[in-house]
């Protein structure tokens, strides 16, 4: 008769203090981590606030627009593929271009670019505009022959003419191949991901589970950090790829860019938004998994060999970085 009293009373007293406790100290000081370390995602990217809704609405056709590849086969769309829960890009090591060649590196996604202090593993576009510009041109992805080639096609089409004067009214000859990619770019602004990491950066601690929360502490305790920093977890700086362990690589990376002898087998830190949906991994796209390539990075970023539990662990928080609307 207690027992069947107690138990009842026992299982209120639990609901109540889950319900109504607040966190624990640890749960606080490891949000606190989290908000000073990285912090949360900002709503909208530089430069959004000047973009009008005509300006976007011409940027997304623009993206889906496989006028724009030689033989109307590619969009950007194509290797960023950002329709229902895909994240940005095409989960390919390489992609295919316009007649089938694959390109010689993975394709980044394009979910939350326009954070990023450059564009493209090499950084050789400054930003979202001069990245858009690249692809249509480029003989082996969308293999336009000229902007000329390009634009004519705009101009013959029966809606872009006008959809372009309504976009740039201050222009008197708007279809151009600049104002193409600016408004190729106010679109891929909108696309930022907002995650439950974000939730819990901003005080709703329940948004990441305790386990997702020793998985943070194993990212820092690691010294992931050192690369992957900032609300971008990456995004903001250069590194060697095989800093401390060589990783066998042919591509010179930044090097083919700048020709300075230091800027081999130098590239873009990837951001880690996003990230479990984007595999495969690396520039070359030769790591399939996600616990491989933390593993491979720990390693030869950083000189260590993480165990599967830890790896485990670190994964587990890499998940809580993805977009609540893609996530599975």
């Amino acid at each position: 008769m207690l027992k069947q009293i107690l138990t009842p009373f026992l299982m209120t007293a639990l609901l109540f203090s889950l319900v109504f406790c607040g966190p624990s100290e640890e749960t606080k000081e490891i949000q606190g981590k989290a908000k000073q370390i990285i912090g949360a995602l900002p709503e909208k990217m530089p430069g959004s606030e000047n973009d009008s809704e005509k300006l976007i609405s011409l940027g997304k056709k623009l993206y889906f627009e496989k006028k724009l590849s030689m033989n109307e086969s590619q969009s950007c769309n194509s290797c960023h593929n950002i329709e229902g829960k895909s994240a940005g890009v095409d989960n390919l090591p390489t992609s295919p271009g316009a007649f089938g060649k694959n390109g010689d590196r993975n394709s980044p996604t394009v979910l939350n670019a326009g954070f990023h202090f450059v564009q493209f593993w090499d950084g050789r576009a400054a930003d979202l505009k001069a990245q858009a510009k690249g692809p249509i041109l480029n003989p082996v992805e969308m293999a336009m022959p000229s902007e000329k080639e390009v634009l004519k096609r705009i101009n013959e089409d029966a809606e872009y003419p006008k959809l372009f004067a309504e976009a740039f009214p201050n222009d008197k000859a708007p279809v151009t191949y600049d104002n193409l990619a600016g408004a190729i770019a106010a679109f891929e602004r909108t696309l930022v991901t907002p995650s439950r990491f974000d939730d819990f950066v901003k005080g709703d601690f329940k948004a990441m589970s305790k386990a997702e929360q020793e998985g943070f502490k194993s990212f820092l305790a690691a010294g992931c950090t050192s690369c992957h920093s900032g609300n971008l977890l990456g995004g903001n700086s250069y590194r060697k790829v095989g800093l401390v362990n060589e990783y066998k690589t042919e591509d010179l990376g930044r090097f083919n860019v700048t020709k300075k002898p230091e800027d081999k087998f130098v590239f873009k830190v990837p951001s880690l938004r996003n990230i479990t949906l984007t595999g495969p991994y690396f520039h070359d796209g030769k790591i399939a998994t996600i616990e491989e390539a933390v593993q491979k990075m720990a390693y030869h970023q950083l000189g260590i060999n993480l165990s599967e539990e830890e790896t485990k662990k670190i994964v587990l928080f890499l998940g809580t970085l993805a977009d609540k609307n893609r996530a599975n």
